[in-house]
C-alpha cells in the first residue's frame, strides 16, 4: 500500500503541551523551540585566507510558554516553588496535531524547571484576555513522529 507524503505545511494553531504526562490546557503560544550549535574559529597557522569553523556544544534556549490564565494554578506553583529553592525538574513535550486532530510531531525537552513568570497586562478598556508566561530553562529537545 502506497503512503503519500504531505507536501504543504502544518498549521501551527493546534498544539499541546504535556509536562509530566499530563496535557497543560490552553496555551496560545510556544517559543524556543530552537538547537544551536557553537562554534569557534581556529586558525592554522600559515592560512590567511580563512579560519576554521569547529563545531562547539549545542544551546538551548529557555521555551516561553504563553496561555491565558485560569484557576489551573500548577505553572504558578512549580515557579513559585523554585523561587523558594525547591528546584523540581520535569519533562515535557510539546505536541502538534493536524487538521483533524491526530498528533503529528512532539518535541520533548528534558530536565525543565522555571526561570521566568510574567503575569498578565491587566487593563480596564477592552475585552481581551489575561495572559501569564512561563520561561523553562531545560537540558535539551528531541523530535519524535507520531504514527
Amino acid at each position: 500500500m502506497a503512503v503519500a507524503l504531505r507536501l504543504d505545511p502544518y498549521l501551527n494553531f493546534r498544539f499541546l503541551v504535556e509536562i509530566q504526562g499530563m496535557i497543560v490546557a490552553g496555551f496560545s503560544e510556544v517559543s524556543g523551540l530552537q538547537a544551536e550549535i557553537e562554534t569557534f574559529e581556529y586558525r592554522e597557522g600559515g592560512l590567511n585566507d580563512y579560519a576554521h569553523q569547529l563545531p562547539g556544544p549545542v544551546r538551548y534556549p529557555n521555551l516561553v510558554l504563553r496561555r491565558g490564565l485560569t484557576d489551573f494554578d500548577n505553572l504558578w506553583s512549580w515557579h513559585r516553588d523554585v523561587t523558594r529553592g525547591i528546584v523540581r525538574r520535569r519533562n515535557g513535550s510539546v505536541i502538534l496535531a493536524g487538521d483533524l486532530g491526530h498528533l503529528l510531531w512532539r518535541w520533548n525537552f528534558r530536565n525543565a524547571y522555571p526561570v521566568r513568570w510574567v503575569g498578565p497586562d491587566l487593563r480596564a478598556e477592552g475585552a481581551t484576555v489575561a495572559v501569564e508566561t512561563l520561561e523553562l530553562s531545560h537540558e535539551g529537545l528531541s523530535k519524535g513522529l507520531f504514527g
